[in-house]
């Protein structure tokens, strides 16, 4: 069963869900969700990646039983992230799904202790019509102001964003949901061709991979993150 615990990350403390593993072979994994979801959304994941390694799953800021300051950003978002990572280890892997694999990418771009990445279904960003958020009416697991301040952030993304991509220097393993999922498989094709050391897996399953189809995701992930240090 997995361990739940807040840690400080400057201003705001997040909430932290670890499966322990007594005899690791590989480096930790920490795994940020999507917009609206929580830790608890990578369970089945977690569960079957702890067979030979720790693994953390995050609350973002405004998100769960993390702090919900009222300010957010994908940047700060990261901020929290990069200052949560020393206290969970000293070299590890890091996933992020959607807006979570968003976060994942800042936090890689400065972050020495993270050695690999995983982005599910996370493409190139470009411009789109912007339209309004509608909340929905049944129980919310996160603070509805992450939609309305980060939405605009992903409608009209920033001109930096192929900057911070191709200035990454660690393996990127982009997991693209297919012709089903609203992200379309090209902008990832993209995201994959920005950095320098990309790599694509499809798995025709929609915006939520991890979720559709564990298994075939599973498959994907730990063969990028199966990989020694002194390989990597």
């Amino acid at each position: 069963m997995p361990s739940s615990r807040r840690l400080e990350c400057g201003a705001v403390a997040l909430q932290v869900r670890t499966w322990s593993c007594e005899q690791p072979v590989h480096p930790p994994v920490v795994l940020l969700p999507g917009t609206g979801l929580t830790a608890s959304d990578w369970d089945v994941v977690a569960a079957a990646l702890a067979r030979d390694r720790v693994v953390h799953a995050v609350d973002l800021r405004g998100h769960g039983s993390s702090d919900r300051p009222g300010r957010y950003s994908i940047e700060l978002m990261a901020r929290d992230v990069t200052l949560l990572l020393p206290q969970l280890g000293s070299r590890l892997d890091l996933v992020g799904h959607s807006l979570g694999g968003l976060v994942a990418c800042l936090v890689a771009s400065s972050a020495r202790e993270v050695r690999r990445l995983v982005l599910e279904d996370v493409g190139l960003m470009r411009p789109r019509t912007p339209t309004t958020p509608e909340r929905s009416n049944g129980t919310l697991h996160s603070d509805w102001a992450v939609v309305e301040q980060v939405r605009p952030e992903i409608d009209t993304p920033s001109p930096e964003w192929p900057a911070v991509l191709g200035a990454l220097r660690l393996p990127v393993l982009a997991v693209s949901g297919g012709p089903s999922s609203f992200v379309p498989p090209l902008w990832v094709e993209d995201l994959v061709a920005t950095v320098q050391d990309g790599a694509m897996v499809t798995v025709d399953a929609g915006h939520e991979v991890h979720a559709n189809r564990p298994a075939e995701f599973l498959d994907a992930v730990r063969a990028f993150l199966t990989v020694d240090d002194s390989t990597a």
